[in-house]
């Protein structure tokens, strides 16, 4: 157990239940802090305890009304800062804008960037997240960036819930066959992956299948399921290559727009995620929902973090 002391866990309205398990897994209380909005829309935050020469750290993710979540963390950041916390940490599982990370076009902005930069202005001076869509946003801070891996989580998963016998990894398009071969290697189980091609974004034209499939329990990868229609699709054309059963486990389960029925109707058995993002309402919507608990994981990154340790090990296990 932790002393209370000089550790402070503060949460926004994105995702109050992970920093209470986080805080849980720390053996202190989530503290106290009033985050409301006034009659004009804008977010307004009063810290209701002392943080002074406090190592803080900040929980919210990049969900919901994302631009509010991160006004939310913006402001408490700097309320923190001004509070003369000793350092402030933030904690934000599914980076918001994540996505944005390249001038893909003329005049388009390099919003995660911009992200970056409204934190440490904030006065952030170390952040911690999850399973990055893009590796070069760790490059957008001069502070430190703790990035984090679903993967240890997830070969747990499918160690205590599949026949290693019978399943192979699938990486839904060759942008994430690392992270699929990453998984295979350390399973030691065969590996397969779709070749896609795109019309337009967020719709795909044609997959095509690299690797065996056939008999097998084929298990999908990625780092995040938004509306769902590429897995929905590789699912389809999985189980016409003659897989067993089809499955799936990402991180970020986001799970927009119509994703929820599509997976209703899809031939995928489950979509494994991880609690990065509130997963209560999708659950309540789709039995084909599970959820992995990584608050354990962001837990131990803090306490590490908290008493000066290395984190290198959780990159590779999980923690008990």
């Amino acid at each position: 157990m932790l002393s209370a002391g000089g550790l402070k866990i503060f949460t926004g309205t994105s995702h109050p239940e992970l920093a209470e398990i986080i805080a849980r897994r720390l053996g202190v209380p989530v503290s106290k802090a009033n985050v409301m909005s006034n009659g004009v829309g804008e977010t307004s935050v009063r810290i209701a305890e002392s943080v002074r020469e406090d190592d803080v750290y900040i929980v919210n993710t990049g969900y919901g009304d994302v631009n509010r979540s991160l006004m939310e963390l913006c402001i408490m950041i700097h309320a923190c800062k001004i509070a003369s916390a000793k350092r402030i940490t933030a904690v934000v599982p599914l980076f918001p804008y994540a996505r944005q990370d390249k001038k893909d076009k003329s005049r388009a902005p390099i919003t995660a960037k911009l992200v970056a930069n409204m934190l440490q202005r904030s006065g952030c001076d170390h952040v911690i997240t999850m399973d990055l869509h893009a590796s070069q946003i760790q490059g957008f801070f001069d502070v430190p960036v703790d990035k984090l891996f679903a993967e240890p989580s997830a070969i747990l998963h499918i160690r205590t819930h599949f026949d290693l016998e019978e399943i192979v990894i699938v990486s839904p398009d060759a942008g994430g066959a690392k992270r699929a071969t990453s998984i295979a290697d350390r399973l030691g189980v065969d590996f397969a992956l779709f070749h896609k091609e795109r019309k337009k974004a967020n719709e795909v034209s044609r997959m095509v299948l690299v690797g065996r499939v056939k008999e097998k329990t084929a298990i999908l990868v990625d780092d995040m399921a938004d509306t769902c229609g590429t897995l929905v699709l590789a699912a389809k054309q999985l189980t016409e290559a003659g897989a067993k059963r089809v499955c799936a486990i990402v991180t970020h389960g986001i799970l927009s727009g119509n994703a929820l029925e599509s997976l209703e109707g899809s031939t995928l058995e489950k979509l494994i995620v991880t609690n990065t993002i509130p997963q209560t309402e999708h659950q309540a919507h789709c039995s084909k929902i599970e959820v992995i608990d990584i608050g354990s994981v962001l837990g131990e990154v803090i306490r590490r973090s908290h008493y000066g340790e290395s984190v290198s090990k959780l990159f590779h296990e999980v923690p008990f």
